[in-house]
């Protein structure tokens, strides 16, 4: 059945069309804002797989070109290879609210995919897809206990923006993605420019308030052409073999959970699963069957410890952080380097400076990108004890990256005043827990230690939650395992003024704005401790860059002398790249940039390229050649390439007979410049200087 529906939010119309095309997948939407155009469809396998222990839910987003009227710029002139970051990091942004929501058993294969077939550049697709996402759940037979509606929100001009345009955000101090359910928040993502929790807080809350117009009308349409849901039944647990599991187990799983330090902690804990196992079912029947159940009595354990005793894992207090280190100039030969250990998590970050010929040129639905700031992140297998195939980024890695670099972005001075690209590196040696926030930390001490000039040193924490009906218990900077039996992973990062970024994923059904206002009051009070820590290794930007650093000088030039700086098809800018070690850039706007590993090198560059383009200045005295002889007077080079005529009447304070009787070709003498005409005619002297 065709249906048409319209609604609107923040003064703009979204539109909602469901049951023209892709009528084949179990649910299907084309969401429309302004030009934008998204088709988002839902898609489940046929059979229930309970065995999986997991639901195999995939999200894809794709952008296509032709939804700008581009072709692709690669070989092959089409979409091919792996997504690009901003699709990887869209691709989570939808995936992370719908997750928790799914009914208990169900293990069916589920796949959702959201298409831009138009773009306005205007309005982002990715919210479309988001909105999208929920809705063809919603209307479909897959068991989802939707709906969830989200916006994208800013802070321009002191006033909270819903879904602002690409214009619009490039004056706004906030961009910030919240996905709510009817009753809470469900995710939150984005970047702020040093704004307070208040701010923050009122900024999730404004969207939660905004978008309930679009859950009324996914319920609505639900209610009209929903199709009926699946009927799934959650694994039965067996009470008796519950029973038998808990009772062994008991004595062990208190060492358990009693056992800092984590590596420890996992060996006691295969310790015990090794005699539950031999005890209750030593040929094997059900072994995944009672490792399940002890799994989740470790969980139950865990929780209750926490909320009833007030006991954490490694014995620390709720909103107390791990011992903190970190020192500078880790490696002798990268621009910048920190070592920041946090507890049982470690991350070795280096900073690299580079020229406006290293940025990044990405191509996007707003056309062709340059990032001169990059911060990737890499977790290797050996930080968690694992042995793996190594392969290339993954989504997490994609994710977490994206978030130390917004976090980090605010405080990066503007590029007018350090014109270097900025590379940073996180290396995960161990990790328990926020390896993102480590990569942080190491990050703002390692650009410090490069000489990068930052605005104000930037931490991360990450905090936990522990719901247990009305109890509700907040970390402060989780382990592993709090964030992976807790309800909540909240990431924020910032400095001593303000938040930079932040990051909520949950597994119940939503956090209220009182949970949510106590986390970010105890994540501030975690992150000035942090910030201190880090002050301990270095406190603020050196005054120069790194020893091996590119060193930079620019000279701003006439637009005419462009064409002297580059040559005949580039050949006297790669002469004097080759002849000084150094990358040459000139803009249109005739400012030469110029970088080079030695300073000596440097200057010398610089006095070339101005000798090179000067321009000769009325009064001023130069030193030149006498490149030609006429008989009414002589040409003579003050500047390279610059010409100027020296009259006869001009050689001497006497009557000049010939103008070989005072000079000769390729003789070296003092003139001043008498005048510069409209057109460059410069008119030199001799006689000034007798």
């Amino acid at each position: 059945m065709l249906k048409k529906v319209e609604v609107e939010i923040g003064g703009k119309t979204i539109s909602v069309e469901t049951g023209k095309i892709a009528k084949q997948a179990d649910g299907s939407v084309v969401m429309q804002y302004g030009d934008t155009v998204v088709l988002v469809t839902a898609v489940a396998g046929k059979e229930n797989k309970p065995e999986l222990g997991f639901l195999p839910l995939t999200i894809e987003y794709q952008e296509r070109a032709a939804a700008v009227g581009r072709v692709p710029g690669n070989y092959f002139r089409r979409e091919i290879g792996r997504p690009s970051d901003q699709e990887v990091l869209t691709c989570r942004i939808i995936d992370r609210p719908l997750r928790p929501l799914f009914a208990d058993g169900y293990f069916s294969e589920t796949q959702i995919i959201a298409t831009v077939l138009s773009a306005d550049q205007q309005n982002d697709p990715d919210i479309l897809a988001l909105n999208g996402a929920s809705c063809a759940l919603s209307i479909s037979n897959i068991p989802f206990r939707g709906p969830i509606a989200g916006a994208r929100v800013g802070y321009i001009d002191g006033e909270y923006v819903l879904n602002p345009t690409k214009d619009e955000l490039k004056n706004s101090r906030m961009d910030v993605i919240v996905a709510c359910t009817r009753q809470a928040v469900t995710m939150v993502e984005g970047q702020v420019d040093a704004m307070s929790e208040e701010e923050v807080l009122n900024a999730i809350f404004f969207v939660h308030e905004q978008v309930q117009p679009l859950i009324d009308m996914q319920i609505d349409l639900q209610g009209e052409l929903g199709k009926e849901k699946r009927v799934v039944t959650p694994i039965e647990v067996d009470a008796d073999l519950q029973a038998k599991v808990q009772e062994i187990a008991a004595e062990g799983m208190k060492k358990v959970i009693s056992t800092a330090d984590k590596m420890e902690r996992g060996r006691v804990y295969d310790e015990l699963k090794k005699s539950v196992l031999a005890e209750i079912d030593p040929d094997g029947e059900k072994g995944k069957e009672i490792g399940n159940l002890l799994s989740g009595y470790k969980k139950t354990t865990m929780r209750s410890m926490i909320v009833d005793k007030a006991t954490r894992l490694d014995g620390r207090a709720f909103n107390q952080v791990r011992p903190i280190s970190g020192e500078v100039t880790y490696l002798p030969r990268t621009h910048g380097s920190a070592l920041f250990t946090r507890g049982e998590t470690q991350a070795l970050v280096s900073a690299t400076l580079g020229s406006e010929r290293d940025a990044q040129r990405v191509e996007t639905l707003q056309g062709e990108e340059k990032r001169r700031f990059l911060v990737h992140y890499n977790f290797p297998p050996y930080c968690v004890g694992e042995a793996r195939f190594l392969r290339g980024p993954s989504r997490r890695d994609i994710g977490h990256g994206t978030l130390a670099m917004r976090g980090l972005s605010a405080v990066m001075p503007d590029p007018e005043d350090f014109p270097y690209t900025v590379r940073v590196v996180s290396e995960i040696l161990e990790s328990n827990g926020s390896s993102s926030m480590a990569t942080v930390c190491g990050g703002s001490m390692a650009m410090m230690d490069a000489g990068v000039p930052l605005k104000a040193p930037v931490s991360g924490i990450a905090m936990g939650l522990i719901k247990e009906g009305d109890k509700v218990v907040i970390l402060s900077d989780i382990l592993g395992d709090e964030d992976h039996l807790g309800d909540m992973d909240f990431k924020v990062v910032g400095t001593e003024e303000g938040i930079t970024s932040l990051q909520m994923d949950i597994k119940i059904d939503g956090v209220d704005r009182e949970i949510m206002g106590s986390a970010l009051a105890q994540a501030k009070e975690g992150r000035m401790h942090i910030l201190g820590e880090m002050a301990k290794g270095i406190d603020a930007s050196r005054e120069d860059v790194a020893e091996h650093a590119p060193k930079y000088f620019s000279h701003k030039i006439s637009t005419d002398k462009i064409r002297d700086i580059i040559g005949p098809g580039g050949k006297i800018i790669k002469e004097m790249s080759a002849e000084y070690d150094a990358t040459i850039e000139v803009d249109d706007t005739g400012l030469v940039k110029m970088f080079t590993k030695d300073g000596s090198k440097a200057e010398a560059l610089l006095k070339k390229i101005q000798g090179m383009t000067a321009e000769a200045e009325v009064g001023k005295t130069y030193k030149g050649i006498v490149k030609t002889i006429k008989d009414f007077g002589a040409f003579v080079e003050i500047l390279p390439g610059t010409d100027g005529l020296v009259h006869i009447s001009e050689l001497a304070n006497e009557r000049v007979g010939k103008v070989t009787d005072i000079l000769k070709e390729g003789e070296e003498i003092e003139v001043k410049v008498l005048e510069v005409d409209g057109r460059g005619r410069i008119r030199l002297s001799r006689k000034a200087l007798l």
